[in-house]
């Protein structure tokens, strides 16, 4: 049983077919089922059940596939940082996140970065929503994963950072403008701008509004926050969004703060804040004393 073995495997448990991991490899798909079978020989068990459209693991493959891919992404990440040392490197650090968290979250914390780091280099990976950035990391993609803090993942830790309340977002003229207080009952029915159906923060708002009984009717979605304070700016409906470090009305827009909605928890996630190389764990340690009291 080699290092190979288990890749190849892994690999097909993912694809789903062993054809596509041979494409993948470049390698016959004979060659590819032959790793599978020294697999099987030294466990004896069978790890692959085929099926007419592909293969899945089995429940001992499972149990394989799982500690794998563990070992793996640890080794993975174990060469990269040799690799590093060996050049002199003082190591890149990897990030995850949405499209507008760098922007908002992260901008001061960057420039802090290359002051105590010189020699580093950030780079940063735009995902679509939070699971995209779990996979990231159990893929080994990226260090850190700046994400919604929501239901246990395995193999991923979660630190929270901050909480950001909701508020309201509309135009200046609208009715809700003038009133001093807004509650969720006031929002019931129609004209929202929903955020994107597979985000973290949707979730988490459609889970409170659910247990407050109250039923939005979306007109409009878009794919990420800012646009829809835009659209909330041009009079295309309101936007219940998270408040962000640093937000101000501009413009046309007004926010109103709903707090009977519960905060919306942000932060890091890392597969192992042990195995973090120094720059990650300093990046990471500078956002939390940036935001981690607000």
């Amino acid at each position: 049983m080699t290092c190979e073995d288990l890749r190849v495997f892994v690999a097909a448990c993912q694809a789903g077919s062993l054809s596509a991991v041979a494409r993948d490899l470049s390698r016959t798909r004979s060659a590819v089922s032959q790793h599978v079978k020294t697999l099987e020989q030294a466990t004896g068990v069978r790890l692959l059940e085929r099926r007419p459209r592909g293969v899945v693991p089995t429940p001992e493959g499972r149990v394989l596939r799982s500690a794998a891919h563990e070992g793996i992404t640890g080794l993975d990440l174990a060469l990269r940082r040799l690799g590093e040392l060996a050049r002199g490197e003082t190591g890149a650090v990897r990030v995850t996140t949405g499209a507008t968290s760098v922007r908002h979250f992260m901008s001061e914390a960057v420039v802090a970065f290359r002051d105590r780091h010189p020699g580093g280099v950030l780079e940063f990976r735009t995902e679509t929503s939070g699971r995209s950035c779990f996979d990231a990391l159990a893929e080994g993609a990226v260090d850190l994963a700046w994400v919604t803090i929501g239901a246990p993942v395995r193999g991923v830790g979660q630190r929270t950072v901050m909480e950001l309340p909701w508020v309201l977002a509309v135009r200046a003229d609208d009715p809700l403008a003038r009133r001093s207080r807004i509650t969720p009952a006031d929002l019931a029915g129609g004209g929202h701008i929903r955020l994107p159906e597979n985000s973290s923060s949707r979730t988490h708002l459609d889970t409170a509004f659910a247990r407050l009984g109250v039923r939005l009717t979306s007109d409009t979605g878009v794919a990420d926050r800012d646009t829809a304070i835009l659209l909330a700016g041009l009079g295309m409906g309101r936007a219940v969004v998270p408040a962000l470090p640093g937000q101000a009305a501009t413009g046309p827009v007004k926010f109103l703060p709903l707090p009977e909605l519960p905060p919306l928890p942000v932060g890091w996630a890392v597969r192992r804040w042990t195995a973090l190389n120094p720059p990650a764990r300093s990046f990471a340690g500078l956002i939390e004393e940036q935001h981690g009291a607000a």
